[in-house]
């Protein structure tokens, strides 16, 4: 073979790089190696005049443009080379999974998108055209009648001819009412039919005489059957006529996307198998109620009393979780989100909300079996942990 068809040597394989980079960085092309690709063989010390066999040179396919490479994902690499995220397990073989917090707020998630409009219901708004008949939509008259039969009956043990009507009761309720506006709780009640220092509107609206008498023979059930009643129900009582306030405070109401639960002591020293006292409460003795409320209007939107051990409560199930449950079970399943203090919030409540597509925030004890070790002891001043369990997040701050 002729010697000037040999292969590029070492010194002309540096030349053609050259031209090459030169090319490149000019934005050009070098002629000839578009196409075909070039094999140079590096110089072993032979002379020129004893060069190695020539080679095939054998064309190739130009490199692909960059984009059409297979790409690795920017994580990838990362999630290889880092340690899986540190946990902690709870008491009960929770797993929490910390995380680093992080502010702003993300989209809003499905079980926090309200499906109807808050407000008072087509059945409020078809009845109600003043303030009478705003009252009389949750104190209608069946209530009002139960009222005045039990009333009656208890009263003609004593007098046979004795009776009261709708109106007086409703007149008798409304000074009850003009007393609280005046905050007239520590005052006596005779009072404020005084010539001198009482209120024109009590004169005007019943005499005092006919108040004392409904005061004293007012009643919510007949003492006739109220014996068998209480072996089954310790809030007989009243029990048929809260029932119905209930109802009628569900059905005229729909609350917006917030609810909270908490309780309420209502005051009494009377004689009561489940008054409670309560030494953190302004009044210490009293009836409590668990209550319901709408967060942006304040309304009652659900209610009962507690009476002590509840023999039809599920074994595994916490007082407190079944209280929220109870409560707002007319209003689940509508993108609400639950509010609660530390009696009631618990993980096993969290799921249970969140299976009807309700949310719950709320503080939460440290003694949880559910929570990780680390809540337990204090940590640095005004530092954030935060940790997730499946799809439920505790924050933990100092």
């Amino acid at each position: 073979m002729d010697k000037r068809k040999r292969l590029m040597n070492v010194q002309e394989a540096l030349e053609l790089l050259n031209r090459l980079s030169e090319a490149e960085s000019d934005g050009g092309e070098v002629s000839g190696l578009s196409d075909v690709s070039w094999v140079c063989s590096a110089s072993d010390g032979s002379s020129d005049s004893d060069p190695e066999p020539p080679r095939n040179v054998r064309p190739s396919h130009p490199d692909p443009p960059l984009a059409d490479w297979p790409t690795v994902p920017a994580h990838a690499e990362v999630c290889a080379t880092e340690p899986s995220p540190a946990q902690e397990i709870g008491k009960d073989g929770t797993v929490w999974t910390v995380m680093e917090p992080c502010g702003g707020t993300g989209r809003r998630q499905i079980q926090n998108i309200l499906t109807e409009s808050a407000g008072p219901t087509p059945h409020a708004r078809h009845n109600i055209t003043d303030k009478l008949t705003a009252f009389m939509c949750l104190c209608d008259n069946v209530m009002l009648e139960e009222i005045r039969d039990c009333t009656i009956a208890e009263a003609r043990r004593d007098r046979a001819t004795w009776d009261v009507s709708i109106m007086e009761l409703k007149a008798f309720i409304a000074l009850l009412y003009v007393r609280g506006a005046y905050c007239g709780k520590n005052i006596e009640m005779e009072s404020f039919w005084s010539e001198q220092w009482g209120n024109a509107f009590f004169n005007a609206t019943l005499s005092r005489n006919r108040f004392r008498e409904i005061m004293r023979y007012l009643r919510f059930d007949k003492k006739e059957t109220r014996r068998c009643r209480l072996t089954t129900d310790k809030f007989t009582h009243v029990r048929k006529v809260w029932d119905r306030f209930v109802e009628n405070s569900i059905a005229s109401y729909r609350p917006g996307s917030d609810i909270t639960v908490d309780e309420q002591l209502f005051p009494t020293k009377s004689r009561c198998p489940f008054t409670q006292y309560m030494p953190n409460k302004p009044d210490k003795f009293g009836i409590k109620f668990w209550l319901a409320a709408d967060v942006d209007s304040k309304y009652m939107l659900n209610g009962f009393p507690y009476l002590g051990k509840d023999a039809s409560r599920p074994a595994t199930q916490r007082l407190g979780e079944n209280v929220v449950l109870r409560l707002v079970e007319p209003f689940v399943g509508k993108g609400r989100n639950i509010t609660t203090d530390n009696l009631f919030t618990s993980l096993p409540l969290a799921k249970a909300l969140l299976a009807k597509n309700t949310s719950l925030v709320g503080t939460i004890k440290r003694n949880k079996r559910e929570l990780p070790p680390s809540v337990q002891g204090r940590s640095e001043l005004f530092s954030t942990k935060v940790l997730k369990s499946d799809k439920m997040v505790l924050s933990v701050y100092q």
